[in-house]
């Protein structure tokens, strides 16, 4: 993204159309470059600042409805879960069979993503064998940011840089208070950092500009 001291009619003038540009804390805009700008609608965020469609995509700071699904391998790190969040007065929405029946990934990872795009759910938490196959799955729905943590500087980074807002986890590859550590990790810890939240529009870009 371009960045300017000042923004002149000239340069509003070779911009492309619909562009984004940032202008610094001190610069400034000519009274002439406020009309051209406005006419090729060029957006101008200040630094510092997140653009309004950028901000409609940072997870939930303030995390009160998950979601929460497993394979037949993760009931019981699920069950586990699902009581803990609960116990921190959390609204949890459980999914998922027994141990005794068989189910794929990807299945158990679209039932959690799905509410999550919506908007039904603040967050979601997918637990299979490794984690990894849930989280490959999740990010195919479209305004999903899974990611698979096995610690919670991992879960710190998936949200705070990355804006992740669906979480997998591997039964095989956590214990249970590993587990607990690295959800609450996640569930509260913000994204605040204005340049992580404009990069959120081009991880968005990418659902549709290669297909």
């Amino acid at each position: 993204m371009k960045k300017f001291e000042i923004i002149t009619e000239s340069d509003a003038r070779v911009l492309t159309v619909g562009e984004s540009v940032v202008l610094s804390r001190r610069g400034h805009i000519t009274p002439l470059a406020h009309d051209t700008l406005r006419e090729r609608r060029i957006q101008v965020l200040r630094e510092g600042e997140v653009a309004a469609d950028d901000a409609m995509l940072v997870p939930v700071a303030d995390i009160r409805r998950v979601v929460i699904s497993s394979d037949h391998g993760g009931v019981a790190l699920r069950q586990s879960l699902a009581a803990f969040l609960r116990g921190r007065g959390l609204a949890v929405t459980e999914l998922g069979g027994d141990a005794a029946t068989p189910v794929d990934y990807p299945d158990v990872a679209a039932a959690v993503a799905r509410p999550v795009a919506r908007g039904e759910a603040d967050a979601g938490i997918v637990i299979d064998g490794a984690g990894i196959g849930s989280a490959i799955a999740a990010n195919k729905i479209a305004g999903i940011r899974a990611v698979m943590a096995t610690t919670e500087l991992i879960a710190r980074y998936s949200r705070e840089h990355n804006g992740a807002n669906v979480l997998t986890l591997g039964a095989t590859l956590v214990s249970d208070a590993d587990a607990k550590a690295i959800v609450t990790t996640w569930l509260t810890t913000p994204m605040k950092e204005p340049r992580y939240i404009r990069r959120l529009a081009k991880v968005q870009a990418l659902e549709t500009k290669d297909t």
